[in-house]
């Protein structure tokens, strides 16, 4: 491997990692919030114990985001400087209010509602809740404009052959943007609904045959993450169907490469399953299950517009952005060398369809779970909590296909070309790559990849830890007079 691969490689494996725990804090916050709410307006203690539980887990999620999203900012000046110095204006503002909002605001009232229990008044504490939930999506918020930039660059000009920021508020308000927050935050909360009706489903079918005092909790947690299972699902066909449309207007190679659609088709069919070796840009030997006409549909609302093909778009892409790289010598061996403007279709193409059909799956399972529970009953056979405790897996899974798909589909660019946009306005992945040895980022990759295993151990451990302990390990013990033993308390919950 060359430098660029290894740096990908690092890159990958460091971001879906670290998105592995955001989605689950997005949406745990935002419900735990909810709990909250629920226990401060009705003052039934079930909505007290769910808090505290569901709260204790978004704890460990959230430390553990906090110390692998550091790593992220770290890596624009380890393996991408050239990259940094190309969009570094326009990135500047996003990410400086990103980090404005998740170290000063996130966690100032995180540690508000921390140690404010039995300190602050009910609703001011409830606030502190409120806020930090609410500051986590707005700090998603940011890093998602400053993507959706890089997939379709806007509100910028070119000073001195750097694309410049001329205004915010279109970067903000970018379309891309705005199409993939909701779907973002719909993807968070599905991965926080798979949580709750995994756990407590285990819990609830663990205790079916005792007078459990806690059922309660495990009931209405299920059941609440079924309901909003099912309505994020919905919301995440809603926002990627307009995905799909803007994709199809702003980076025609990915949505073709999606497809494996090698040659255009007026109108074009949908691929359900492909049969054969999709590597080929030419896809002779593939056999796909096509729905007729339904990938024009997606594409522009109607069921006769021409989609392009890979081969057709290379021509297209050769004529707009050059057929070699330019003669550089900071690009190495690549200098000079033929662009190749096909992305890695197997990963495109299969990326696609686990997004989403594990998508499928986990409302899938949320319905099912649902449907299961009604009215008072649990199944008995052990097939159930085996069915929720998987059914976990199957948003990350999804998540992260998600992600996959849309960074690898707009290769080779980094800063995708926007084709209404400013002339000249991209940059290659190859020329975004710092003046690195092999071995320096041989070292790097490995020894972020051992630690991130050293930390998924010990998140696995907290959280099977914290689980299995149930809601007595996460109350507090009664109230003392003594100061010391409060202190203890709101510690006890915290850690």
């Amino acid at each position: 491997m060359d430098v660029l691969e290894l740096a990908r490689w690092q890159f990958g494996i460091t971001t879906v990692y670290h998105f592995l725990m955001v989605p689950l804090t997005i949406g745990l916050s935002v419900l735990v919030a909810a709990m909250q709410t629920a226990w401060v307006r009705t003052g039934k203690l079930r909505h007290l114990k769910m808090t505290k539980f569901w709260g204790k887990l978004l704890l460990v999620n959230f430390a553990m985001g906090v110390v692998t999203g550091i790593v992220q900012e770290f890596q624009f000046g380890m393996s991408w400087s050239a990259y940094s110095r190309f969009v570094g204006d326009v990135f500047g503002a996003p990410l400086a209010m990103e980090g404005l909002v998740a170290f000063f605001v996130e966690s100032t009232f995180l540690g508000l509602w921390i140690f404010g229990w039995d300190r602050l008044p009910k609703k001011v504490h409830l606030a502190c809740a409120w806020a930090f939930s609410l500051a986590t999506a707005a700090s998603a918020y940011f890093i998602l404009a400053a993507n959706s930039w890089m997939q379709h660059p806007v509100g910028v000009e070119f000073v001195d052959g750097k694309p410049t920021m001329n205004s915010i508020g279109a970067v903000l308000t970018n379309n891309t943007a705005l199409a993939a927050i909701p779907h973002t935050l719909a993807g968070a909360f599905s991965v926080a609904a798979a949580f709750l009706v995994g756990v407590a489903g285990w819990h609830l079918w663990r205790k079916r045959g005792a007078s459990d005092e806690h059922r309660e909790v495990w009931r209405s947690s299920l059941r609440l993450g079924g309901w909003v299972g099912v309505v994020a699902f919905a919301v995440l066909a809603i926002t990627g169907d307009t995905q799909g449309k803007l994709m199809f207007e702003q980076q025609p190679m990915k949505m073709a490469s999606a497809e494996a659609l090698c040659h255009t088709e007026k109108p074009a069919s949908f691929s359900i399953i492909a049969i054969g070796d999709v590597r080929g840009a030419n896809c002779e030997d593939v056999k796909t299950f096509t729905v007729p006409a339904l990938l024009s549909f997606l594409a522009h609302n109607d069921f006769s517009t021409e989609v392009k093909g890979v081969e057709n778009l290379v021509g297209e892409y050769q004529a707009k952005y050059g057929s070699t790289y330019p003669d550089d010598p900071a690009l190495g061996e690549l200098a000079g060398q033929p662009i190749d403007y096909v992305p890695n279709l197997p990963v495109t193409y299969w990326g696609f369809r686990v997004m989403i059909g594990f998508g499928a799956i986990s409302a899938g399972i949320g319905v099912l779970a649902l449907w299961l529970t009604r009215r008072g009953r649990i199944p008995a056979g052990r097939w159930f909590p085996l069915m929720a405790l998987g059914g976990i897996a199957t948003p990350f899974i999804g998540n992260s296909a998600g992600w996959i798909f849309t960074e690898m589909g707009r290769q080779p660019f980094v800063v995708a070309p926007n084709p209404t946009g400013v002339e000249g306005m991209w940059m290659f992945t190859a020329q975004a790559v710092s003046k690195l040895t092999v071995g320096e980022v041989v070292t790097s990759l490995t020894t972020l990849t051992v630690l991130y295993l050293v930390l998924g151990v010990v998140e696995l451990y907290l959280m099977r830890k914290y689980v299995r302990g149930g809601v007595d390990a996460v109350m507090p013990p009664a109230p003392s007079s003594s100061k010391e033993d409060s202190d203890d308390e709101a510690l006890s919950f915290a850690y």
